[in-house]
C-alpha cells in the first residue's frame, strides 16, 4: 500500500484570502480536519473593506457543518440572532393571489415501493381534491408558525423532516472568527495589494499587503468575493455568466424591525421585476429585492422594498450588483476559489452558504499535496461544475414555471429556452410523474416536487403500480396520514417559544 506524500511534499502552509462567511467558514473546517497535521492556516482580510453579508438563510446541511466543527446549534443560534427555518413560502410565483410551501421534509409515505406522489396523483385524477400540503408536516408546521425537533426515530415517512436556520452573517463570521483562532488560525488585517506567482509554474507565492508583509502559502484559497483577487485576476480564469438563464441581476437590502410573530420559515414573494425574500431573526427582519435592473431602476427597486417593509426600517438600502454564473474552473493550479470568488446564482433558495460549505468538503476529499496533480483539480473542477449547473437548474424552473402574463420579465422567463437537462426532467414527470435525479443534485425529489405541484406542472398519468390500491382504500389511507400529522402538531411549540427554550433565554 502506498502511503502518503513525503514530508518534503506536504501542504504546510494554506493561505486564505478574504474573511466573512466564506472564508471563516473555510478556516473553521480546514482547522479541524487538519488537526494533527502541522499545517498552518491563516486568514488575511481587510476590516476595512465590507462583505455582502446578507446571506442570513440556509439549507439543513449546515447542521452537518456545525456538527463538523463541534459548534454547539444553540450556541449558533444564541449568538448569531438566529431562528429556525422549516422552508420557504413562495408566494405569488405561479400568480398573484396564489402561495405554495418548499419544505425540507417528505410528502405522505411511500408503499410497496411506490412513491407517495403517485397514489395522490391517481386520487387527484379520479376527482379528490386532496392539497399536496396537507401530507407534509413540515408545511403544516411552518403555516401554524410551530416547531419541533425532528423524532430521532420517526415511525414512519411522515415524521421525516428537516430544518435549516436564518442568522444575521455578520455575527456568523465573527463567531467563526473566534472559534478558527481558538484552533490556531492566524488572522491578518491588512489590504491585499498584490501577489507574485511562481516564474515556472505559474503557482501563486505570496500574497502582498498594503502593510508591508510577504505571506507565502503552499496551497492557496480565495474568499475574496466578486474581486476574486487569485482565480480571476491573479490567475485568469473566466467567469461563465448565466445571465441568460438567471436574468435578475440585482439585490437591495435593508433591515427592519420585527412586525410580529414570524413563522419558521423565509418568505419569498414574486413581485414585477423579480422577488422579495423576508427573513426573521430573533432582533430584526431581513428583507431583500432581488430583480433585473433591464426591468426596474435601482432606486425603484430601492422605494419598492421600502414601501414593502413591515416594520421600520433599521437602515438604508445596500445595493448590490452581480452576474448569476461561476468560474470556468474553481481550482486553478494551488489555487481553491470558495464563495462568491467561485460564482453566484443569487439567493432564492439560500444555495450560497451550502456551496461554501461543500466548496470546502470537496477540497478535503481531493486534498493534494505540493506537487498538484491535476487529476485532483480536474476532479474537484468536474463535481463542482455539475452542483453549480443543477442548482441553476432548480432555480430556473421557479421562473420558468410562472404564469404571470403580461410581465415583461416573467414573460421572458416563461418562454426561455430551457437547457437539456432541467427540459428532460420536466418531460419525464409531465410524462407519469418520474422524479429525476442527477449526480450532484443538492435538492432531492421532494423539493422537486414541490415545485412542480406548486406550479400547477402536473402529470395526467400515473405510476400503473399504484393500482395495487383501490380508490376507497387510498381515501382511508390519506385521511390516517392527515389524522396523524395533526396529532403529531400537538406536540409542536411556537416558533418563539421553540426558540427560546433552545437557546435558554
Amino acid at each position: 500500500m502506498k502511503s502518503g506524500p513525503s514530508g518534503q511534499d506536504r501542504i504546510r502552509s494554506i493561505v486564505i484570502v478574504g474573511g466573512g462567511t466564506a472564508g471563516w467558514m473555510s478556516a473553521c473546517l480546514l482547522a479541524h480536519r487538519l488537526q494533527r497535521q502541522q499545517i498552518k492556516i491563516t486568514v488575511i482580510e481587510s476590516s476595512a473593506i465590507g462583505t455582502v453579508g446578507v446571506g442570513e438563510g440556509t439549507v439543513p446541511a449546515i447542521r452537518d457543518f456545525f456538527r463538523d466543527i463541534e459548534l454547539d446549534e444553540a450556541l449558533v443560534l444564541r449568538e448569531t440572532g438566529g431562528t429556525f427555518k422549516l422552508g420557504v413560502d413562495f408566494r405569488d410565483w405561479l400568480r398573484p393571489g396564489h402561495s405554495f410551501f418548499h419544505p425540507f421534509g417528505l410528502y405522505g409515505a411511500r408503499s410497496r415501493g411506490v412513491q407517495f406522489h403517485h397514489y395522490w396523483l391517481k386520487l387527484r385524477k379520479a376527482g379528490h381534491d386532496l392539497p399536496l400540503a396537507d401530507y407534509s408536516l413540515c408545511t403544516q408546521m411552518a403555516k401554524a408558525g410551530l416547531f419541533m425537533q425532528p423524532p430521532a426515530n420517526p415511525a414512519n415517512d411522515l415524521g421525516i423532516f428537516d430544518w435549516a436556520m436564518h442568522f444575521d452573517a455578520a455575527r456568523l463570521a465573527k463567531l467563526l472568527r473566534i472559534l478558527a483562532s481558538k484552533n490556531g488560525v492566524e488572522h491578518i488585517d491588512d489590504r491585499i495589494i498584490g501577489h507574485t506567482l511562481h516564474p515556472e509554474t505559474g503557482n501563486i507565492q505570496s500574497i502582498e499587503t498594503e502593510g508591508g508583509l510577504s505571506v507565502a502559502g503552499d496551497l492557496f484559497v480565495d474568499c475574496s468575493g466578486f474581486r476574486a483577487l487569485l482565480i480571476g485576476q491573479a490567475l485568469g480564469v473566466p467567469y461563465i455568466s448565466w445571465n441568460d438563464f438567471l436574468p435578475c441581476d440585482r439585490a437591495v437590502a435593508m433591515p427592519s424591525e420585527l412586525a410580529g410573530n414570524e413563522a419558521p420559515c423565509t418568505v419569498s414573494t414574486a413581485l414585477p421585476a423579480g422577488w422579495q425574500w423576508t427573513i426573521p431573526l430573533q432582533h430584526r427582519a431581513g428583507n431583500g429585492y432581488v430583480y433585473s435592473s433591464a426591468h426596474i431602476s435601482d432606486d425603484e427597486a430601492a422605494a419598492t422594498l421600502k414601501s414593502r417593509l413591515k416594520g421600520a426600517a433599521l437602515g438604508e438600502p445596500n445595493l448590490i450588483r452581480f452576474n448569476a454564473g461561476c468560474r470556468a474552473r474553481f481550482w486553478s493550479r494551488n489555487c481553491v476559489a470558495i464563495g462568491l470568488a467561485a460564482g453566484f446564482l443569487e439567493p432564492l433558495e439560500s444555495t450560497s452558504i451550502t456551496l461554501i460549505q461543500t466548496g470546502v468538503e470537496k477540497l478535503l476529499d481531493l486534498f493534494p499535496d505540493r506537487n498538484f496533480d491535476p487529476a485532483l483539480a480536474a476532479e474537484y473542477n468536474r463535481t463542482t461544475t455539475l452542483e453549480y449547473e443543477r442548482i441553476r437548474d432548480f432555480l430556473m424552473l421557479h421562473y420558468a414555471g410562472n404564469q404571470r402574463v403580461g410581465e415583461p420579465l416573467w414573460d421572458h422567463c416563461r418562454t426561455m429556452e430551457l437547457p437539456e437537462k432541467l427540459a428532460h426532467k420536466i418531460r419525464l414527470f409531465r410524462s407519469r410523474g418520474k422524479l429525476v435525479r442527477y449526480e450532484w443534485e443538492t435538492f432531492l425529489d421532494p423539493s422537486w416536487l414541490s415545485m412542480y405541484a406548486g406550479f400547477g406542472m402536473l402529470p395526467d398519468r400515473y405510476d400503473p403500480m399504484a393500482d395495487y390500491f383501490t380508490n376507497d382504500e387510498l381515501v382511508s389511507a390519506l385521511g390516517r396520514m392527515r389524522e396523524a400529522i395533526n396529532a403529531a402538531l400537538k406536540h409542536a411549540k411556537p416558533h418563539r417559544q421553540a426558540l427560546a427554550e433552545m437557546c435558554g433565554s
